[in-house]
C-alpha cells in the first residue's frame, strides 16, 4: 500500500474512532434523559460512572491526530480532516460533561414542578437529540446543507428554553418553598440548550470542512 493510501486509510479510522465516541455520547445524552423523566437514579450514576470512558477516548484520539500531523505530510485538505476532527471531539466531550450534569440534576429534581415547564422539556430534548444525530450525520456524509438547518432548530430550542425558563421563574416566585428542588429543572434546561449549541458547532465544522469557510450558524 502506498504512503498516501495507508494515510487515506488512517484518515477514515480517525473518523470511526470520532463515531465511536458520539455513540457513547449519544447514549450518554439518552440515559440522563431518561434518568430525568422516569425519575431513576441508578441510571443516573451510570451516567456519571460512563462519562470516563468519554474522556479517556478523547484523549486517545486527539494523540492519534497530533501522531497524524507529526509523522505524516498532511496537505490542506488532510489538516482540515484532523484539525476539524479535534475541534469536533471537543464539542462531543463537552456534550458527554452535560449529560453528566443533567445526571445529576435529575437525582436532585423533586416531583412538585409546573405542569406547563415540564411539558416543554421533552419537546427540548427531543430536538437536542435531533441536532446531534443531524450534526453527526452531516459529518459522515459531509452534508452541507444538513449541517446548515442546525441553525433553524438551535433558535427554536432556544425560543422553548426562553419558555421554560420564564415558567419556571415565575412558578418559584409563587411558590418559593419549592426552589431548592425545581431550580434543577432549569439547570437542565439550560444544559440541553448548551448541548444543542455544541450540536450547531459540529454543523459549523462540517461546513469548513467540506467547503474550507468558516461560517458563523449560531
Amino acid at each position: 500500500m502506498s504512503n498516501r493510501a495507508t494515510f487515506d486509510n488512517e484518515l477514515l479510522n480517525l473518523q470511526q474512532d470520532i463515531l465511536r465516541m458520539a455513540s457513547l455520547v449519544e447514549q450518554n445524552i439518552f440515559d440522563a434523559l431518561e434518568a430525568l423523566f422516569n425519575r431513576d437514579p441508578q441510571i443516573a450514576k451510570k451516567v456519571i460512572t460512563g462519562d470516563d470512558a468519554i474522556d479517556r477516548l478523547r484523549y486517545e484520539i486527539e494523540d492519534k491526530c497530533i501522531k497524524l500531523v507529526a509523522t505524516q505530510q498532511p496537505m490542506a485538505r488532510d489538516l482540515r480532516v484532523i484539525f476539524t476532527g479535534i475541534k469536533i471531539l471537543t464539542n462531543l466531550e463537552r456534550m458527554g460533561d452535560h449529560a453528566v450534569d443533567i445526571a445529576r440534576a435529575a437525582m436532585c429534581v423533586c416531583g412538585g414542578v409546573p405542569e406547563k415547564a415540564l411539558k416543554k422539556i421533552p419537546r427540548m430534548a427531543r430536538l437536542t437529540q435531533d441536532m446531534v444525530r443531524d450534526g453527526l450525520d452531516a459529518y459522515v456524509n459531509g452534508d452541507v446543507e444538513k449541517a446548515r438547518t442546525l441553525c433553524a432548530k438551535d433558535d427554536e430550542v432556544d425560543e422553548i428554553f426562553n419558555l421554560v425558563f420564564q415558567a419556571l421563574v415565575e412558578y418559584m416566585q409563587e411558590n418559593p418553598t419549592t426552589i431548592p428542588c425545581v431550580v434543577y429543572l432549569l439547570f437542565v434546561a439550560r444544559y440541553l440548550e448548551r448541548i444543542a449549541d455544541r450540536a450547531t458547532n459540529i454543523g459549523e465544522d462540517v461546513i469548513y470542512l467540506v467547503t474550507g469557510e468558516m461560517q458563523e450558524l449560531n
